[in-house]
């Protein structure tokens, strides 16, 4: 854990509340923040997206996916202090180790301190356990590591999690992560896809998937890590070797640019897809009947195979 006292103040600027420094200057607002009351408000906002978006019940046994990055450590710090007041309801995190040497292994161990600290137990599963090779070894004749590590990621975070016993599965997508899906969705056509994204992503009603909850949708991804670092938390930084987005790159970029020019661009863009996601699940979602189990592994796919038993066969 860091200590708060780290954290440089903006030299001149006084939160509007209190008159204390602040430590952040929202432009999209007009408002700057100190420590305490920024911390208030992130925490505020981020228990307003699970209350409008009924994203947990009180009896939910809640799987966090953390990756020992700032979102997911950060979303896993704010859910234990939440379920503290939830008397049936139960919370553990997943980690994945792909098995990338010298990046996995130190996120590995920050996340096993955290959950230390917190009292949260930690499961963690492998792709060499799963996959029969880690993703180094996965990779050695292949490029575009990113399809590979997404496909078997989410395939291996279900089952895990599906038999450890959750009802939900917790991840730290922010704001910025959903927005850059929604147009990279949008500059592929692809969307069946663009449907599949919200605070409480309606994919999928079978036994056999559990079903995501994102509370960090509506944060920037910038106050995450401020938030993070207020609350002393010490967080994995380092880049994945494999990381090939360049599309998501250029529209991480050009989100940005147009942020800064524009305060504000982020948030109606998210609230202007908001009001059309409606519309787009009652066009695009397909039928539910059309599901079935894999022939190989048993999970669920729209085909005879699904697509993480297609890449095994090329492993």
């Amino acid at each position: 854990m860091r200590d708060k006292d780290n954290i440089t103040e903006r030299q001149g600027n006084k939160c509007w509340k209190c008159g204390d420094p602040a430590v952040i200057h929202r432009k999209y607002e007009g408002k700057s923040w100190c420590s305490e009351h920024f911390t208030e408000q992130f925490e505020s906002l981020v228990k307003g997206t699970i209350r409008e978006n009924d994203l947990f019940e009180s009896d939910d046994k809640v799987c966090v996916a953390l990756s020992g990055g700032m979102d997911s450590s950060a979303l896993l710090f704010f859910l234990s202090d939440l379920f503290k007041d939830w008397r049936n309801a139960d919370l553990f995190a997943l980690a994945i180790d792909e098995g990338i040497e010298d990046y996995r292994d130190e996120s590995i161990e920050i996340a096993e301190e955290l959950c230390r600290d917190l009292g949260v137990d930690l499961h963690i599963a492998s792709f060499k356990e799963a996959f029969g090779k880690t993703l180094d070894e996965i990779m050695e004749d292949k490029e575009y590591g990113c399809t590979y590590c997404g496909v078997l990621r989410r395939w291996l975070l279900n089952r895990k999690s599906r038999e450890l016993g959750a009802t939900k599965l917790a991840t730290g997508h922010n704001m910025d992560d959903e927005l850059q899906s929604i147009f990279m969705n949008y500059l592929r056509g692809n969307m069946n896809r663009m449907v599949r994204l919200g605070a409480k992503p309606a994919v999928l009603d079978n036994e056999k998937f559990i079903p995501r909850v994102k509370p960090f949708r509506d944060t920037p991804e910038r106050e995450i890590a401020l938030y993070g670092r207020l609350r002393g938390i010490d967080l994995h930084q380092t880049e994945c070797p494999y990381v090939d987005n360049s599309l998501r790159f250029d529209v991480r970029d050009f989100l940005n640019d147009m942020e800064a020019k524009r305060p504000s661009t982020k948030y109606t863009s998210l609230r202007a897809f908001d009001k059309l996601l409606p519309a787009l699940q009652n066009m695009f979602s397909g039928d539910d009947s059309s599901v079935k189990e894999c022939d190989f592994c048993g999970e669920i796919t729209s085909g005879d195979i699904c697509k993480t038993c297609q890449l095994r066969e090329k492993i």
